[in-house]
Formats: structure tokens, sequence, C-alpha cells
């Protein structure tokens, strides 16, 4: 008679079984993250114009948000969606999510290491903007947000060479050279 139960509970078993193992599929699947192309970067860097620079710049940033990964996607625009509205604690959440999902995700620790900077945790931000270069060092965008950390915390030279690697990048993104130009006067003593 146990035998009866076993073989009648053995469909329900096999079938949440099933579940689980298209769970972990669906959240493993297409770990490899897509990223943006050699030639974005290199029509990036020889743009002739800050327009059509901008331009690549934004198909740039579109690309770092598709992480190969349907549920990370889905993770990460909830996060941006909740960093618009300034629910920082839910964007963190969902970048941390994203993170432990996807850790070679570079787009991830760069978005969480700007919540970091916003509220002046600079440990915090310097750990995840080295990820961020490390799984990307052409992230011209983590390379702004280490020379804004590095400005606020008075390390000016610090600053203009993380802002010079990001135009060494990305020429015409605005913020760096508005920063470069603002602190190459200062390290040539000029002063403000």
């Amino acid at each position: 008679m146990q035998l009866g139960v076993a073989a009648a509970r053995f469909p329900a078993i096999l079938n949440l079984m099933f579940k689980r193992l298209l769970l972990a599929a669906l959240i493993f699947a297409g770990q490899a993250v897509a990223g943006p192309s050699d030639d974005m970067f290199e029509k990036l860097h020889n743009a002739p114009s800050e327009s059509e620079a901008n331009d690549v710049a934004q198909d740039i940033w579109a690309s770092w948000m598709d992480s190969g990964s349907p549920t990370v996607d889905m993770i990460m625009q909830r996060a941006v969606d909740a960093q618009i509205v300034g629910d920082y604690e839910t964007a963190r959440a969902f970048y941390d999510r994203a993170i432990l999902i996807a850790p070679d995700y570079a787009e991830a620790w760069s978005r969480r290491a700007g919540l970091f900077l916003n509220d002046e945790n600079f440990p915090e931000a310097l750990r995840d903007l080295n990820e961020a270069l490390r799984l990307e060092p052409r992230h011209f965008g983590a390379w702004a947000g280490l020379g804004i950390m590095m400005e606020a915390m008075g390390a000016e030279k610090e600053a203009l060479e993380a802002y010079r690697q990001a135009l060494a990048i990305y020429p015409f993104m605005t913020q760096a050279m508005q920063a470069e130009k603002r602190l190459s006067k200062v390290a040539e003593g000029q002063g403000l």
C-alpha cells in the first residue's frame, strides 16, 4: 500500500524538481555578458563631434545594460526605475541581487557604486568602481565616478588622472572635460 502512495507522489516530486531546474536555468542562462563591441569604442574615441560621440556613448550605455541574462536585465531595469524615483534603498537591493546572480557584470557594480557615491560611502564606492573597471576597463562612467570620488576626498591629482582615463575613452564626455580643465589648472599651480 505504501508503494502506491509513493508512486502517486512521484509525478508531483518530478514536477517540483522540474520547476526548480527551470528556475535555475532561467537565472543562470546566458551569463555571458554581451557588452559593447570594440568598434563601438573606436567610433566613440574617433567621433568628429560631441553630438556623434554622445549618440555612440548612449549606444554603449544601452549595451552595458544588456547583461546577457533576461533575469538580470529585468532586475537591473527595476533598479534603474527605483533609482530614478529616488528609492535608493530598493535600487541598491536590486543591484545587490544582480551582482549576486552575475558577479562578472560590470554595469551592476558601476551603478551600485553610483549609489554609494551619492551617500558619500567612499570605501564601498571604491570597491565597486574597482570591480567595474577590472571587469570593463573601458567603462568611462566608472572612471568618471572614480574622478568624482577622488575630487570629493581632496585627491585632485588622482581625480585628474581618473578623468583623463575617461577622456581617453570618451573624448567628448562633458563632465570629464569640465573637471579636467578645472583640475589641470590646480595641478599646474594656477589655482581656481
